[in-house]
């Protein structure tokens, strides 16, 4: 399957549990963003190969396990006054030079209406790095992610968290600073 109807298949249910919440929801919706950046420290490889001598294979995807750096941009829609977000998102990747591109459905919520509170986070997408694979290699990722997130004022919170993230057939940890607006 090639990575167009991949990103068909991601972004479709996406748009639609979106479209749904937003036209059912009896709170108001407000329309907003995230940036993040984060650090990506490269835990296991989860698929392991028995490789033939012979055959044309080039190493894993993240064949030197390389720890990497993002920056995430979000936009989405905020429900239940602020305290759920639903968004749709793009970054940039860097794996000790393996640049990538991720784009991504996120889902975020606080449980507290407090200027301090916890989050929750899950990002469901799409991967594609440009590695030792001619034209690259692109994977499912998924990360799920904990944290805190405080609000400066009504339109304005930073956040950080933490989690796991699977993609290229690695997990990895990611430790992301952000702001929302």
């Amino acid at each position: 399957m090639d990575a167009d109807r991949k990103l068909q298949l991601i972004s479709f249910p996406l748009f639609l549990f979106l479209t749904i919440i937003s036209f059912s929801s009896y709170s108001q919706v407000r329309y907003g963003g995230k940036a993040e950046t984060g650090f990506l420290k490269y835990r296991y490889q989860l698929v392991q190969y028995d490789i033939d001598p012979e055959s044309e294979w080039e190493g894993y995807y993240l064949d030197k396990e390389q720890d990497g750096i993002d920056i995430n941009l979000t936009n989405g829609i905020s429900l239940f006054e602020k305290r759920f977000f639903a968004g749709i998102g793009i970054g940039y990747q860097n794996f000790e030079g393996i640049n990538g591109i991720t784009v991504f459905g996120d889902i975020e919520y606080l449980p507290l209406k407090s200027r301090l509170t916890p989050l929750l986070n899950i990002k469901i997408g799409y991967d594609h790095i440009w590695n030792q694979y001619e034209g690259g290699t692109g994977t499912a990722m998924v990360e799920f992610a904990a944290g805190i997130n405080y609000k400066l004022t009504e339109k304005l919170n930073i956040f950080m968290k933490s989690g796991v993230l699977f993609t290229q057939q690695s997990s990895l940890i990611p430790v992301r600073i952000g702001i929302g607006f």
